[in-house]
């Protein structure tokens, strides 16, 4: 692709506002942003990233739109939303993808996060990614960014589209990637890294919900804290290996080690909670516990988690 490359980045929290501010170091990149609690501080001010790696820097999109439905059809769609009500998003992109022209780029935890985009536009390519980015938006468009920066970016492959048109889709986004001084690796197995984020995710962020309690906290709250935390990510490996993806049995003393060595955190889906807030619930422990009953895998300790957190996932969008 040459010339002038239009995005549109939908989901303008830390995670989206990093990544604009990525693309927006190409002169190439014309960029929207989707902005909704952060629209008029964004609108007036732009968006200041103060990153421990890239520095301070103040930025303005090229345009700073509430809704996709005053755009017209834009060469990459950016999803970095939390990954909620994923087939209502998917409608609302209509009007800027054009099957025949836009690439979507997923940018989000879980797992199955494809394929409503997917069923919704059959013709498009879609870039699937995993990132790990720590970062926090303080106040309505100011960003604050540790040193906690990567991605692996693959292709969510479509047999519909040629595959040198999908490569060369990936490899113009990566590039743009590589102008934006962030870390990446493309990756042919994106989907193993994505159930490997899951087994974290699924652990992590539903204990840290339902406890209220930090990482640390939890692993020693009682003796039976982490052989219940081994057997749930246990459960989500059995099941991503039903899926074709082949997760190792030691990853759970890989990730349980990595935690013991961290202070003690919270999750995204704790703060979500605290706040009232829908939390990622669907792809984080849904799909997997979907996919372990369509495949007769028996995972009692997800399937808990899940039933009990839809449950409370449904009295805060009651309370909206």
């Amino acid at each position: 692709m040459s010339g002038q490359i239009d995005i549109l980045l939908y989901g303008l929290g830390a995670i989206g506002s990093f990544y604009a501010f990525v693309l927006s170091r190409s002169e190439r990149v014309r960029l929207t942003v989707v902005a909704r609690s952060n629209y008029e501080a964004v609108k007036a001010n732009g968006i200041t990233i103060n990153s421990e790696n890239h520095g301070q820097h103040n930025f303005h999109p090229h345009r700073v739109v509430k809704s996709p439905s005053e755009v017209s059809a834009v060469d990459y769609v950016v999803c970095a939303h939390k990954a909620i009500d994923q087939e209502d998003v998917a409608v609302q992109l209509q009007p800027v993808v054009d099957q025949n022209r836009t690439t979507i780029v997923i940018i989000q935890n879980g797992v199955g996060n494809e394929e409503p985009f997917r069923k919704q536009f059959p013709g498009s390519s879609i870039l699937t990614c995993v990132t790990w980015v720590g970062a926090t938006q303080i106040s309505p468009g100011i960003v604050k960014h540790t040193k906690s920066e990567d991605m692996q970016i693959g292709l969510f492959a479509n047999a519909q589209v040629e595959k040198a048109t999908e490569q060369q889709r990936l490899d113009t986004f990566t590039d743009l990637l590589r102008n934006g001084q962030t870390r990446f690796q493309i990756l042919h197995d994106i989907q193993r890294k994505r159930w490997e984020k899951v087994v974290w995710n699924a652990a992590w962020n539903s204990i840290t919900a339902l406890t209220m309690v930090d990482t640390q906290t939890w692993l020693h709250s009682s003796d039976d804290a982490e052989p219940f935390t081994r057997k749930l990510m246990l459960e989500v490996i059995h099941i991503a290996r039903g899926c074709g993806v082949a997760l190792q049995d030691e990853l759970p003393d890989q990730l349980i080690g990595k935690i013991k060595a961290m202070p003690g955190i919270g999750s995204s889906m704790q703060t979500d909670f605290k706040n009232g807030r829908p939390m990622e619930i669907d792809v984080i422990l849904g799909f997997p516990v979907r996919k372990s009953r369509e495949l007769g895998i028996s995972a009692p300790y997800l399937e808990t988690l899940y039933v009990i957190l839809r449950a409370i996932d449904g009295r805060l969008r009651a309370a909206l």
